[in-house]
């Protein structure tokens, strides 16, 4: 049983397919049409909607990317889409400006457009172009040239006096906790098992494991969900960890930051770049907002994909992760969770509860490369991450290092990096260390890049690292207008 408010109609949805997408359902079901498809993947914004949550802080509203999310995943919550926004014959200040800034031509990406914008309109965020470009991460244009669509979230960033939703949020907030919370079906066990789970608890996810062996894990399913979209796959058993409470906590002590496994990558973000501020680039990079908004840690480990962007950082800053079947733990280095393709050590009982990061050691360096034919939203040709600790002397005393994209797992060389233990960082003789970096790669050839290009990147990529870490006002970044600085 689903429960949410499409707009402020109550919905319930009782034997739906449990892969169905929010999209297919708009669509097919709703009928609404505003909503469109360009990709099914993630990548063009076009299906842009928005979602409303309660908090501990009171409502939020966040884009996301309607055909890679599953529609039972809107269990209590509210559904906005580009049909909603317009109150009494009056349109929403997002769609007005866009109409004055004349940000649209063929239309079809418009309602993805006004939907990331909406959700900045109702951002604490402070007015700057960045935050907009932020904001439009996710959505693709052909027609304008995004100039006039900037200068409407400009607009809007400088005139935000509320809404209608904006006066009628207590009677919204108040017919979300109406909704009814899912209870856990009674079913027989067994592989074949078709249905869904949304537990709360440890103890409910346990259960749910040992109802349905079969069912696969969902979180944000960013990625999941390309195996219905792209693949046209049967997910037939589904549990959902987006709302076990237990795997939605951050918390910092003097040991580390300890992530639950479905804590969002926007959740992630104020505590990662506490101690990592250098790791802001990497996180922007990682996916667009609404992909942000929905992918998770845990969900990217789990996958075990060869292209993941946070094993290389995670293994970079020596993270481990725990393990959990409901009843017992185990915790190892995130370095040992993935065995091959879409493998890992996870037992088919078990999901990962929770990643650990240590604390920032004073004077250590740390720098996340990703290249990509494009600067967000986009599969990385190859993602290393440098981590560095000296001593008072610059003596080298911790060098760890994670490559993604290159092998069908991600790369530690631990060989290579014990090699520069106890040097001298500022004189290492960066040619031979580029060299034996080389040697020790065997990257993959695909159609994002040859394995040669990926040798030669890795291998200048660690150039740039020393260079920005030994003479820090050498300039290795071209600065756009805007204020983007990129690789």
């Amino acid at each position: 049983m689903t429960d949410f408010l499409l707009n402020r109609q109550p919905v319930t949805l009782a034997k739906t397919d449990p892969d169905l997408t929010v999209l297919d359902y708009l669509r097919e079901q709703a009928h609404l049409t505003g909503t469109k498809e360009g990709c099914a993947s993630g990548d063009c914004g076009a299906c842009t909607v928005v979602v409303g949550e309660l908090t501990d802080q009171g409502m939020r509203y966040r884009s996301l990317n309607s055909c890679i999310t599953f529609v039972h995943s809107l269990h209590g919550k509210q559904l906005l889409t580009v049909e909603h926004l317009e109150q009494a014959g009056a349109l929403h200040p997002v769609q007005q400006a866009l109409v004055e800034h004349h940000g649209s031509q063929c239309g079809f990406c418009t309602p993805g457009f006004v939907m990331s914008l909406f959700a900045l309109y109702h951002s604490d965020v402070a007015p700057s172009r960045e935050a907009v470009l932020t904001a439009l991460s996710g959505n693709l244009c052909r027609c304008t040239g995004y100039r006039p669509i900037i200068d409407a979230g400009m607009a809007l960033l400088e005139q935000r006096h509320g809404d209608a939703f904006s006066a009628q949020i207590a009677d919204i907030e108040a017919e979300l906790r109406s909704l009814e919370t899912p209870v856990l079906p009674e079913e027989t066990k067994t592989d074949h098992v078709v249905g869904f789970w949304q537990p709360r608890t440890r103890q409910d996810l346990a259960k749910a494991r040992a109802q349905a062996p079969g069912a696969r894990y969902s979180a944000g399913s960013t990625d999941l969900a390309l195996e219905k979209t792209q693949r046209l796959a049967n997910l037939n058993a589904l549990i959902d960890l987006s709302q076990v409470a237990e795997l939605n906590h951050i918390s910092v002590d003097d040991k580390g930051l300890h992530i639950g496994a479905a804590v969002s990558y926007t959740d992630l973000e104020p505590a990662l770049l506490t101690d990592y501020p250098e790791a802001r680039e990497w996180l922007e990079r990682l996916g667009s907002r609404p992909i942000r908004n929905r992918g998770t840690l845990g969900g990217n480990l789990g996958n075990a994909s060869p292209i993941g962007d946070t094993p290389p950082l995670l293994i970079a800053l020596g993270a481990t992760a725990t393990l959990s079947n409901g009843q017992t733990e185990r915790t190892l280095p995130v370095s040992e969770l993935i065995t091959g393709y879409r493998q890992t050590v996870l037992a088919d009982d078990e999901w990962i509860d929770t990643i650990h990061l240590p604390r920032r050691q004073p004077g250590s360096q740390l720098r996340a490369y990703k290249i990509s034919k494009r600067f967000e939203d986009d599969i990385s040709t190859v993602c290393v991450v440098f981590y560095l600790e000296t001593d008072s002397k610059d003596t080298v005393t911790c060098l760890r290092a994670g490559f993604g994209g290159l092998a069908a797992t991600p790369l530690v060389l631990a060989d290579w990096q014990d090699q520069l233990i106890g040097q001298h960082w500022p004189t290492v003789a960066v040619d031979t260390i580029s060299r034996t970096l080389a040697d020790a790669l065997a990257p993959i050839d695909d159609v994002r890049a040859s394995a040669r290009y990926r040798v030669q990147v890795t291998a200048n990529l660690f150039r740039r690292f020393h260079l920005e870490t030994t003479q820090p006002d050498t300039r290795t970044r071209v600065h756009t207008h805007g204020g983007l600085d990129h690789a």
